[in-house]
């Protein structure tokens, strides 16, 4: 499969299409045969004589990986001129948010709108940074309330998508990256790096759902390390951290997990184990609560997660939440979107094989067996 870099301005629909088949080194011809287009058609596009359809942008846009919005208007977003000058685990990062953008960019023209939800917070303005991200997570966990879930249960990334309206993907970036929040053009993305470490990767989701629902004013938020010291000193990030505390530690909560027994290295073991939180997270919060001193976070923030399993004795649970983590996850709105668009022939079933890293006469046969069986999976 070709792929093309975002071209400069140009004047027209039919002058950026040419511009791709120039830079594919396809004849017209090959160009028309990959995209899965008529050949004579596309000839009669090109010279405006007839229109291209929305279903052929959407085509070639799948094919050669450039947006529709970029077809449509010749405005090359943001995060594509990211993309293109990083280098590195975070070009990587760059580049699979960008994909996933410009799938929710092309969605919402067809019809399909991020479901985005926000939420309003009492604290956005005259109070520190770190108040503004405890008050905005009161407020999105009041959302996730009101919706039956609860953020001490599993399938975090499935909650977030079903009350906020992000999408949320997980890739296989390597060391060296936590994740990204990216906005524009309509979409709200969360990419999480896959890893081995589950409570870092919980923290960091929650970390971009802050900036997200903070609106930080970036089109990409890269975060290569959340916890580096250096980091910390960004006031947007200092929000952040505080919402993922608060979100994933509710107060009432933890009170009542904490009970009014004393503490002790089992039952700070649990509690790890039940909020799905590192000892360092727990620790903090715990101290921020005046729940302990200052000696015993210092005491207990030096255990690993691994330990904390150990001693509250559920190893195997842990082990399952590191064999999830370390999994590519696609955002599920952005799969059931995609898939919606070729029920409705707003689409070919291209754009949904290649999300699904599918041949396209696979899937077919799939979906074919899926309706056989009457619509089970």
């Amino acid at each position: 499969m070709q792929t093309a870099d975002y071209c400069p301005r140009v004047s027209s629909i039919s002058d950026r299409v040419r511009s791709l088949i120039d830079q594919s080194g396809l004849s017209l011809h090959d160009f028309a045969d990959q995209a899965d287009l008529d050949a004579e058609q596309l000839t009669e596009c090109l010279s405006g004589t007839s229109p291209f359809s929305t279903v052929d942008l959407a085509v070639i846009a799948d094919e050669f990986h450039v947006s529709m919005d970029w077809l449509l208007t010749g405005a090359e977003p943001p995060l594509a001129v990211a993309a293109r000058t990083t280098t590195g685990r975070a070009a990587e990062a760059l580049a699979a948010a960008r994909d996933y953008m410009a799938r929710r960019a092309d969605l919402d023209k067809l019809g399909y709108p991020q479901p985005w939800q926000s939420v309003s917070s009492t604290a956005r303005s005259g109070n520190g940074y770190a108040a503004q991200g405890e008050a905005l997570a009161k407020s999105a966990l009041r959302a996730v309330e009101s919706q039956g879930w609860s953020v001490t249960q599993d399938g975090l990334p499935e909650q977030i998508e079903a009350v906020f309206g992000a999408d949320v993907a997980v890739e296989p970036l390597g060391d060296g990256f936590d994740g990204l929040a990216a906005m524009g053009q309509g979409a709200k993305l969360i990419l999480l790096g896959t890893t081995s470490n589950p409570a870092r990767q919980r923290f960091t989701l929650a970390h971009e759902l802050g900036h997200l629902l903070a609106d930080d004013d970036q089109d990409v938020h890269l975060d290569r390390d959340i916890f580096d010291r250096a980091q910390k000193k960004d006031p947007s990030e200092q929000r952040a951290n505080a919402f993922a505390s608060v979100f994933l530690l509710p107060e009432q909560s933890l009170r009542e997990a904490v009970g009014a027994a004393r503490l002790t290295r089992e039952s700070f073991g649990t509690l790890c184990c039940d909020f799905m939180v590192s000892p360092e997270t727990l620790a903090y919060r715990l101290l921020k609560l005046r729940v302990i001193d200052a000696g015993a976070c210092d005491y207990y923030k030096r255990m690993t997660v691994r330990e904390a399993a150990a001693v509250a004795d559920r190893a195997e649970e842990l082990d399952r939440r590191v064999a999830a983590s370390e999994k590519k996850r696609l955002p599920g709105l952005l799969a059931r979107d995609t898939r919606a668009a070729y029920e409705a022939g707003k689409a070919t079933l291209r754009p949904y094989a290649s999300l699904l890293g599918l041949d396209v006469d696979e899937l077919r046969g799939q979906l074919a067996t899926e309706q056989d069986n009457g619509g089970a999976a």
